[in-house]
C-alpha cells in the first residue's frame, strides 16, 4: 500500500475510457421474438444506433453512420422508433436526428421516409411511433412549427401512412386530434381496438404537476372520436397509461402523494414509494401488462428496483439479480419482461426477467422461472472493479430539520492511502433537472475522481423525484434556495463530521445543476471553486425568451410568477451576481444548445470581467447540444474540470493537461478540444 496525498493517486480510469463508456442502452421493444434497444455511439460523433438482438444471442448494430436513431420532440425527445415482423422480416420505422424524418427501413435495404420536410422553425418532429397494421400506418405524436419562435409549435396526435405517400406531401400525415392540449402523448389502443389514451397537459404546468388521462372512442375510419378525461387534473400527475390484456385500464397517478398504480381508478398498490416519475422523455414506461396478469414494475423510494406485482393480491416479487436501480423502459412477451438495469458495481445492460411458472429453456441459454439474466450490451469491466467507488446512502439534517438524501463516494483506491491526518477532498454533484434524481448506479466519471484520492457526494435536494410530491413540491416558488441551501447542507455535514476538508470543498452541474452550481458560487462561501455545464444563468430572458416551449413557463412553478415577483428573478439570477463570485471557475457549453443558450454564459462572463479578476476558464464545444455526447468533447471537459480542481485545492494529478485559468474577460466562442482564455 502506497501513501500519497489526496488527488494524486494514479488511476488507470482515464479521461478517453469514460467517454468511451458514456451512456446506457434506451427504448427497450420487440420485433417478433427478437429483443432491440438504442445505444449511443460516444467515439461516432456521439450518435445513437439501434441494436438487434437474433433469436440466437448475436447483436448486431442495424444502421450504420451517419444514421441516428434519436427524436427531439420537447427536445428531450421520446421514443424514436418502432418495429414488428412483416412477411417474415422486421419492419422498423424510426426518428433520424439530423432532419428528424420518420423512416421506414428493413433489412438489406436503404432507409426511405415516410414524412416531409418543413421550412418553419424547428420543422416536424415525430415521437412514439405505434403500428396500425390494419390502416397500414403508423400513430405518432407530432410536433409541428408554425413559426420562428421556439413556443410557435403545436403538438397533435397523427397517422403516417406507411406506403411513403407523405414523403413529400404534408396534406397526407392525418392528424387524430385537434391540438387543443399543447402537450401530448402516444396514444395506446384497447386490446379490442375500440378505445384509446394518451396523456395530455398545458402551459404553465410541467408534466409531474399535472396532467389529464383522456380517453376516445376509435372510429372506423382510424379517427379518435369524443375526447374526455378520466383522471388527472391540474394538481394530479398522470406519468403513464396502459391496457391490460382484460380490458381494465392501469395507470400512474400521485393523487395519493406517490406515483401508484389504479385498475379503472381503483388503487392497486398504495405504498410511500414511487411507481413512476417525471416524463422528461416520451414514452417512459414505468410498468407494463404481462399476458399473464401480473405487472412489471419499477419501484422505489430514492430507487427504483424492477419487480412484478400480483394486481390481485398486492404483492411485488422484485427481480433476483445485482441490479439496483432500473432505466423507465419496458417490454414484455408472455410472462417475459425486458429492461435496463444497473448497480453500483455495473452499468446499465439489457435484462430478462421470466415470470412464467414453468418456463421452457430456449436452448443453452435458457433460463429457470422466476430468474433474471442479461441478454444486451453487456457490462464489461473496463479497469480492474477494486478501482469502482464504494458508495454511501445517507441521509442528512437541512435547514429547518429538513431530510436530505445524498449518495456519498469516499475517495477509493485499492493501493493507495493519504498521509494520516489528510481529509481528502470533495465535489459536490449537483444532478440536473430540477426535477430528477441521482441514480445509485456505477459512474466512471465519479470513478474518474474518486480512484484519483477526490470524493464526491451526489446531493438529491429538495425537489428531487423519487421521495414523494411533498419532497418534490419543496422547490416550488424556492428555485435557487432550496437546492442551494441542501447542497451547503451536505457538504458542510461532510465537513464538520470529518469525513471531508472544509478548505477544499468544491461543487459542480449540468442544466438545472449548473444553475444550483452558479447560485452556490454567488450566494455562498462554501466552495472553493466549482464547475458550471450547460447551465440556466439569467431568470429574467431564460423562459419564453431562450429556451425551448417544453420548460418555457416552468419558472412560474419554480420561482413564480414574473409579472407578480419580477424581483424574486433578479434576486436569485447568477447573471446578477456575478461580481460576488470570488473563487475560480470553469463553465462548459455546447454552441448548439437551444434549452440553455450560450447567450447566458457570454453575458454571465462579461459581468465576471467587469467584476473583478476572478481566475476562470470557458471552453464553448461546436457541434453539442444540451449534453455532451461526443467522446472528444467529454475527454476535454473532464481533463479541464480536474485540472481545476488540482490548482484549487493542491492537488497534483499525474498526467492530467493543465487548463489556463485567465482573470478578466472570457465571453469568447471556441471550437471543441479549445480553451477560450479571453482578454486582459
Amino acid at each position: 500500500m502506497q501513501t500519497l496525498p489526496y488527488g494524486s493517486w494514479p488511476s488507470p480510469v482515464e479521461a478517453a475510457l469514460t467517454a468511451a463508456h458514456d451512456g446506457r442502452p434506451e427504448w427497450v421493444g420487440l420485433v417478433g421474438d427478437e429483443v432491440w434497444w438504442t445505444e449511443p455511439r460516444p467515439t461516432e460523433g456521439g450518435r445513437r444506433t439501434l441494436v438487434r438482438r437474433h433469436t440466437g444471442g448475436a447483436e448486431e448494430s442495424v444502421l450504420p453512420p451517419p444514421w441516428n436513431v434519436r427524436s427531439r420532440v420537447v427536445e428531450y425527445g421520446g421514443l424514436p422508433w418502432a418495429g414488428q415482423v412483416r412477411n417474415g422480416a422486421p419492419l422498423v420505422v424510426f426518428v433520424n436526428f439530423a432532419d428528424q424524418r420518420l423512416y421506414r427501413w428493413r433489412p438489406g435495404t436503404a432507409p426511405r421516409p415516410l414524412t416531409p420536410l418543413s421550412a418553419v422553425g424547428g420543422g416536424l418532429r415525430w415521437a412514439e411511433p405505434r403500428f396500425r397494421q390494419e390502416h397500414d400506418e403508423v400513430w405518432c405524436v407530432l410536433e409541428e412549427f408554425t413559426g420562428d419562435r421556439p413556443t410557435d409549435v403545436r403538438r397533435v396526435l397523427a397517422a403516417v401512412p406507411l406506403d411513403g405517400s407523405a414523403a413529400e406531401d404534408r396534406a397526407a400525415v392525418r392528424e387524430l386530434t385537434d391540438g387543443r392540449h399543447r402537450f401530448v402523448t402516444g396514444p395506446r389502443l384497447s386490446p379490442d381496438g375500440r378505445r384509446a389514451v394518451w396523456l395530455a397537459w398545458d402551459h404553465p404546468r410541467m408534466p409531474w404537476d399535472g396532467t389529464e388521462l383522456v380517453m376516445a372512442d376509435v372510429g372506423g375510419e382510424g379517427t379518435l372520436d369524443r375526447p374526455r378525461t378520466v383522471a388527472g387534473g391540474p394538481d394530479e400527475s398522470v406519468c403513464q397509461a396502459e391496457w391490460a390484456p382484460d380490458g381494465s385500464l392501469l395507470y400512474c397517478s400521485d393523487r395519493g402523494g406517490w406515483w401508484n398504480l389504479y385498475r379503472d381508478g381503483e388503487p392497486l398498490c398504495p405504498r410511500d414509494e414511487e411507481f413512476g416519475g417525471p416524463l422528461w422523455k416520451l414514452g417512459r414506461r414505468w410498468f407494463a401488462p404481462l399476458d399473464n396478469g401480473l405487472i412489471a414494475v419499477v419501484h422505489g423510494r430514492g430507487a427504483g428496483a424492477l419487480g412484478t406485482l400480483d394486481p390481485e393480491t398486492g404483492e411485488i416479487v422484485d427481480a433476483d439479480g445485482p441490479w439496483t436501480e432500473f432505466e423507465p423502459t419496458l417490454a414484455t412477451r408472455g410472462g417475459r419482461v425486458f429492461a435496463v438495469g444497473a448497480s453500483p458495481r455495473s452499468a446499465y445492460e439489457v435484462v430478462e426477467l421470466d415470470t412464467s411458472p414453468r418456463a421452457a429453456p430456449d436452448g443453452p441459454g435458457g433460463i429457470p422461472a422466476g430468474a433474471a439474466r442479461v441478454i444486451g450490451a453487456a457490462h464489461d469491466d473496463p479497469v480492474d472493479p477494486t478501482y469502482y467507488p464504494e458508495p454511501q446512502i445517507r441521509t442528512f439534517t437541512g435547514p429547518d430539520g429538513r431530510d436530505i438524501h445524498a449518495h456519498i463516494y469516499p475517495p477509493h483506491h485499492p493501493a493507495c492511502v493519504a498521509p494520516g491526518g489528510e481529509l481528502p477532498p470533495y465535489v459536490v454533484w449537483a444532478h440536473g433537472g430540477p426535477t430528477g434524481r441521482a441514480p445509485l448506479v456505477l459512474d466512471l466519471e465519479i470513478a474518474y475522481f474518486t480512484s484519483r484520492g477526490i470524493g464526491v457526494a451526489e446531493v438529491d435536494y429538495g425537489g428531487s423525484t423519487g421521495y414523494g410530491r411533498e419532497y418534490r413540491n419543496r422547490l416550488r416558488e424556492q428555485w435557487g434556495v432550496v437546492d442551494v441551501e441542501d447542497c451547503a447542507a451536505v457538504a458542510l455535514a461532510l465537513a464538520e463530521e470529518g469525513t471531508a476538508d472544509r478548505a477544499r470543498l468544491a461543487i459542480r452541474g449540468g442544466s438545472a445543476g449548473g444553475w444550483t452550481t452558479a447560485a452556490s458560487l454567488t450566494g455562498t462561501d462554501v466552495y472553493a471553486c466549482g464547475t458550471i455545464i450547460y447551465p440556466v444563468l439569467d431568470l429574467a430572458t431564460w423562459g419564453a425568451e431562450a429556451t425551448h416551449d417544453f420548460e418555457s413557463r416552468y419558472l412560474e412553478t419554480l420561482v413564480g410568477p414574473y409579472a407578480e415577483v419580477p424581483g424574486r428573478y433578479a434576486e436569485r439570477s447568477p447573471v446578477e451576481h456575478a461580481d460576488r463570485i470570488t473563487v475560480p471557475f470553469l463553465l462548459l457549453q455546447g454552441l448548439d444548445d437551444v434549452i440553455c443558450p450560450p447567450a447566458q454564459c457570454e453575458r454571465f462572463l462579461e459581468r465576471v470581467a467587469a467584476g473583478g479578476r476572478v481566475p476562470h476558464a470557458y471552453i464553448a464545444f461546436e457541434g453539442e447540444g444540451h449534453g455532451f455526447r461526443r467522446a472528444e468533447t467529454m475527454v476535454r471537459a473532464l481533463e479541464a474540470e480536474l485540472s481545476l480542481y488540482a490548482q484549487v485545492l493542491r492537488l497534483r494529478p499525474p498526467g492530467v493537461p493543465t487548463l489556463e485559468l485567465t482573470p478578466g474577460h472570457g465571453g469568447g466562442r471556441a471550437a471543441a478540444g479549445t480553451a477560450d482564455t479571453g482578454g486582459p
